[in-house]
């Protein structure tokens, strides 16, 4: 694309900021913290989490609408989830349920979520292989990333506050649906 092209284009907002050349990174609501800290790292790890959740439901290509439904839903959550993390003590009063901050009404559509998906199949009473089919392999992998995100949420959550209890449920989720999808499990004593 010649200089002249580019010079016709709409301006928009550059996706680069420059702020956090020197190692920071914001917070929502105001405040910096080194992108190495608790905050950020709590933050990447349910970013990450999202991503495999991501590939879990691209895997799937969308041929189960309920179990597309649930991860798009909670990809959303997990937005909620890392605002109220990359928010400081002191800026907590700002968090808005179901906006910001995890709330009750989110863990509780968790817990009705696997019941409902638990419902359809016989879960395993013992422990199972992962990886009898694409999606239920990448279900098994989101959920140990989200187990990582809930042990990082530990270190930065606030003591009221439901995000480790959120992510405890999701991981639960994730199995749930994992071993929904997959069918038949592998059992370790199969082997």
């Amino acid at each position: 694309m010649s200089q002249e092209e580019l010079g016709n284009r709409p301006s928009r907002p550059a996706i680069y900021t420059r702020t956090g050349d020197d190692g920071s990174t914001g917070l929502l609501f105001g405040g910096r913290v080194a992108k190495n800290s608790e905050i950020p790292e709590a933050c990447g790890d349910v970013d990450e989490a999202q991503a495999a959740i991501g590939v879990a439901r691209a895997t799937s290509g969308g041929a189960d609408q309920v179990l597309d439904a649930i991860l798009v839903k909670v990809a959303r959550d997990l937005w909620v989830l890392m605002a109220e993390l990359a928010t400081r003590s002191e800026n907590r009063r700002k968090l808005e349920p179901d906006a910001t901050l995890v709330s009750e009404k989110m863990v509780e559509a968790l817990e009705t979520a696997i019941d409902d998906v638990s419902a359809r199949f016989d879960p395993p009473s013992e422990f199972v292989v992962p990886g009898s089919d694409p999606v239920s392999a990448h279900l098994d992998l989101a959920r140990t990333v989200v187990r990582r995100a809930e042990r990082s949420a530990v270190a930065v959550a606030a003591p009221e506050s439901k995000s480790v209890i959120y992510l405890n449920r999701l991981s639960d989720l994730l199995w749930t649906l994992a071993r929904w999808q997959e069918g038949t499990p592998t059992r370790v004593r199969d082997l």
